[in-house]
């Protein structure tokens, strides 16, 4: 009976890593990496069992008495249901038109053309293909409910080739008062240099009824891009990664979630998901909603999900003009700090989005991946005022919450493939495109102003060898251009980056 009672517990144990770690809609990893880890606890369960199951399992164990220990043969670090897991990805890079290094912003170089990108450099680099990282999670069975199971997960990341914590506001900062020309890389993000910067709940799952968590969150489209961009989230190779507009419907920031809450169901082959984000109006956070619905069938996947977020913050470095104002007398925001003060655009967005991936093994080692979504970027409807605090502790020097008095519109397409020349070697080719409405009043479609209309384009080529379940190595190149709106206060329009690197799982 003993024997019996530990198996379900086990069972339950697994079921709740299941629906954690597998389910399409609720994958709650940053990446692939995080998905296999997470797989490899349900499997360490699953040997728990045969062992308990085998013919040499005692079932006249005293209660005082303890199973032996399950040989770990996954791999996974994991005991007693916690698991820890990590990554770390660093590499060299050459960009035809960059920037210095930067400490703090994740991508550390401009892969895809940035606004400073300038001169040609040649410069260690990480997470070119995954964020480098730390990370525990843990699975625990609830007595005497059987089913459910308490989960939590916390992670935070860091760059590997300076060991700090990532903190994209920060990088902005760094740069407050510098023109284009002189600045180090550097980019918005929700790693803003908190102790957890990635992912931090807790809450309880149950295969039947789903899994319902609070805490720090990634945002559903998040998960999404994770699972239907052809370059898997790779910083270095996919400019919707790199960016995080996609990811956060328009901002960056809300990639990531404080203070929310997250219920993801399977049912059969389809999956929902929701996300609410609690908040304040005229703060930061103030509220945001995400409700996603797909299926798997077969090889083919498919993914729709509707996003509304509040008071969304894109932050930017302080222009000179900016640090000039905040000097000058009566200054707006008294005490200010020229390492910890940024400026901000506030917006209120929705978007829609629909990915979809064909896993073509039955036929060809290719797996096909396409996603389209639209962004609609509108005035707040409750403006965040000068001296706002915003996520890291860094406050909004200069706040604009009119930006956008003619509705911005963004569509963003993406189509690639990834296919698997031999067990260990894989090659993936990827296109993205990010086009831009007009939103002046004089409807330009030139270079004359951030307003008028604009496209990006971003092409890719990646190939990456498995050595080890664990280590692998591998080599890409980047091409980026922009063009008329998008390409405003551009030191240089396009930029080619090839990286090569290796990676360690754990």
């Amino acid at each position: 009976m003993h024997t019996f009672q530990l198996r379900k517990s086990i069972l339950a144990a697994m079921g709740a890593c299941a629906t954690i770690g597998i389910s399409p809609a609720i994958v709650l990893a940053d990446n692939a990496q995080d998905i296999q880890q997470l797989k490899d606890q349900v499997r360490t369960m699953q040997q728990k069992i045969d062992q308990l199951s085998g013919p040499k399992a005692s079932t006249a164990a005293t209660p005082a008495s303890k199973p032996a220990a399950a040989k770990n043969d996954s791999g996974s670090l994991t005991w007693n249901g916690i698991t820890i897991y990590g990554t770390v990805d660093i590499g060299l890079e050459y960009i035809s038109h960059g920037a210095p290094l930067s400490q703090l912003w994740s991508p550390g170089l401009p892969s895809v053309i940035q606004n400073f990108s300038n001169k040609s450099i040649v410069s260690i680099n990480g997470n070119g293909l995954s964020q480098s990282k730390l990370g525990i999670s843990g699975v625990e069975p609830i007595p005497g409910i059987d089913g459910w199971n308490g989960v939590f997960r916390l992670e935070t990341g860091f760059n590997p080739w300076d060991g700090k914590l990532v903190d994209g506001p920060g990088s902005l900062a760094n740069d407050n008062g510098k023109a284009n020309a002189v600045k180090t890389s550097a980019g918005d993000s929700s790693r803003a240099g908190q102790l957890i910067n990635g992912v931090a709940f807790a809450g309880v799952s149950n295969l039947t009824f789903g899994t319902l968590t609070f805490g720090r969150h990634n945002g559903l489209n998040l998960d999404l891009l994770t699972k239907y961009d052809p370059q898997q989230q790779s910083q270095a190779f996919s400019p919707i990664a790199l960016s995080g507009t996609a990811g956060g419907f328009g901002t960056t920031q809300t990639n990531r979630l404080d203070g929310s809450l997250k219920y993801n169901l399977q049912i059969g082959p389809a999956h929902v998901g929701y996300l609410h984000g609690f908040g304040s109006d005229g703060n930061v956070p103030q509220s945001t909603n995400e409700f996603g619905v797909g299926a798997d069938l077969g090889g083919f996947s498919i993914d729709a999900l509707y996003g509304l977020v509040h008071g969304a913050v894109a932050a930017a470095s302080l222009s000179a003009a900016n640090v000039t104002a905040l000097n000058t007398a009566p200054q707006p925001l008294p005490g200010w700090s020229l390492g910890n003060t940024l400026a901000a655009t506030i917006s209120d967005d929705t978007g829609y989005t629909v990915q979809a991936s064909y896993n073509a093994k039955d036929y060809f080692p290719v797996k096909f991946y396409a996603g389209w979504e639209r962004i609609k970027m509108n005035n707040p409807a409750h403006p965040d005022p000068v001296g706002t605090l915003d996520i890291g502790g860094y406050l909004l020097g200069v706040v604009n919450n009119k930006a956008f008095n003619i509705q911005k519109i963004l569509q963003i397409s993406w189509a690639g493939a990834r296919w698997s020349v031999t067990p260990n070697f894989e090659l993936t080719g990827a296109g993205y495109i990010n086009n831009q409405k007009s939103f002046a009043a004089n409807g330009c479609t030139n270079a004359s102003a951030g307003s008028c209309a604009g496209e990006q384009l971003d092409l890719s080529l990646v190939a990456d060898y498995h050595f080890t379940k664990r280590f692998d190595s591998y080599a890409g190149v980047n091409w980026s251009r922009v063009t008329n709106g998008l390409s405003n206060g551009f030191l240089f329009t396009s930029s080619y980056a090839p990286m090569v690197g290796v990676r360690y799982n754990f």
